[in-house]
């Protein structure tokens, strides 16, 4: 008699989708009336919905998020096509952990010396280098035919190095030099976030559309990559201004050692940064074999759009908790935010759980993370001369690139650690960088009370 074994496919209900991204558009347009009721004035306190934000302004930073979306779909399509492609060709684990390894060292010293090296030069060409990044890689894929994979890994690892600082530090120089608001400066973060986010579910949608030419040379995600940026590139050299002034290395150096290496407020900043950078690299690396454990079968392409729409939702809940009705301050937010994101972390990491729960402890993970992003955005803004920034960002992600590597050959190549142990990494990393913002929050509250004792 033979044994029937039924095979019980997990499914995301469709609804989950309409329900959140219904909570995301509802949460933007419903702001202005409730800000309103609650500061009991005329004017919304969120400053996207004030009737006083000049043409110039809405002009400058529709462009900039256009601009900055295009890169993210860049980004999108050659990260999601590339675990297809690495398939595809018959990568072994092992190898493919190599090649991610060569890519997180490749970051870890290009990266972080770009990041200085722009600071002097000018964000601009910073953006122009991304694109060219894109550029090469679709046109090394399109006349070769059998690509290099080591470098095709290289090229994606410095553009995303390079993307990390090279559009937030030109936007928020350009915001300073266009004599726009401060205060408008906290919209954009919240909205490069979420068109960030926007843009990646778009990119999968791409890149499905694209799976059957994974072996053309010239109908693939990296041509795709490529021709958008040969539009962002005609568009920084048309609209971009070029009145960057280069910085004088020896002024910059110690500029750079009394704000970054000196700073312990600086230095609070770089870790939290880097615990998110580290936490997100892990996840991504982690969360379709953490899913699928013990051979259970999931449709994975559903639950990605769920995560990242997860992230649009964490970051559209920056202006309303710094609104000008609300009491709590950017630091006590942010603490909660990476509290929360560290505790889903260490639940995964610590025991076996059932998908929907894991699904919703990841959607938890994302959007913490869619509300700290602005929200150490914001900081650096009040705590860092706008010359270092992409010294600042390049530098903290340093340590969080030192950690993948490691995490990479161990765990990945050597098999020394389990997914157990890197996920539960990740969480006490981003608990600690809690504990670091609340103590940023007590210096900020001292030296307060020190200036006004004086």
């Amino acid at each position: 008699m033979g044994v029937v074994i039924e095979s019980d496919r997990w499914e995301l209900h469709p609804s989950a989708f309409l329900v959140l991204f219904a909570a995301c558009f509802a949460s933007i347009f419903l702001l202005p009336y409730f800000s309103r009721s609650i500061s009991g004035r005329g004017a919304g306190a969120s400053s996207l919905f004030d009737l006083d934000r000049t043409a110039p302004f809405l002009r400058f930073q529709s462009g900039f998020l256009m601009l900055y979306a295009l890169a993210s779909v860049m980004q999108g399509v050659e990260s999601v096509f590339g675990e297809y492609e690495f398939a595809d060709y018959g990568i072994s684990r092992e190898q493919m952990a190599w090649y991610l390894a060569t890519g997180a060292l490749s970051a870890l010293i290009f990266g972080t010396l770009s990041g200085i090296l722009f600071d002097i030069v000018g964000a601009r060409k910073a953006c122009l280098l991304f694109c060219f990044l894109h550029i090469f890689l679709g046109a090394l894929k399109s006349l070769i035919k059998h690509p290099i994979v080591w470098m095709s890994n290289i090229c994606l690892s410095v553009a995303s190095s390079v993307f990390s600082f090279c559009y937030e530090t030109w936007m928020v120089i350009e915001h300073e030099k266009q004599g726009h608001k401060q205060d408008l400066l906290n919209d954009t973060f919240w909205l490069m976030t979420f068109f960030e986010s926007f843009s990646l579910i778009g990119s999968q949608g791409l890149s499905n559309l694209l799976v059957k030419g994974i072996h053309s040379r010239f109908f693939n995600s990296s041509a795709l990559a490529a021709i958008l940026a040969v539009l962002s590139t005609l568009y920084i050299k048309k609209e971009w201004s070029k009145s960057h002034h280069a910085t004088v290395v020896g002024s910059y150096k110690k500029s750079f050692s009394a704000h970054i290496l000196k700073d312990k407020n600086i230095l609070v900043l770089m870790w939290a940064q880097a615990s998110i950078h580290f936490s997100m690299s892990v996840f991504w690396i982690l969360w379709a074999p953490t899913i699928v454990a013990d051979g259970r079968e999931v449709n994975l392409s559903l639950i990605y759009p769920v995560l990242i729409g997860s992230r649009m939702l964490g970051s559209t809940a920056f202006p309303w908790l710094f609104s000008e009705a609300k009491l709590l301050g950017n630091e006590d937010c942010l603490t909660t935010a990476l509290g929360v994101a560290g505790i889903s972390l260490f639940i995964v990491a610590y025991d076996y759980q059932e998908i929907g729960v894991l699904v919703l402890l990841f959607c938890i993970f994302h959007a913490c993370v869619g509300f700290s992003l602005p929200s150490l955005a914001r900081l650096r803004t009040m705590y860092l001369p706008n010359e270092l920034r992409s010294g600042m960002i390049a530098f903290s992600l340093a340590p969080a690139n030192a950690a993948l590597l490691f995490v990479l050959l161990q765990g990945g190549y050597h098999r020394n650690l389990e997914n157990s142990t890197i996920m539960a990494l990740a969480a006490f990393g981003l608990l600690i960088a809690a504990g670091c913002i609340y103590k940023l929050r007590s210096w900020r509250k001292m030296s307060r009370q020190n200036w006004h004792n004086i």
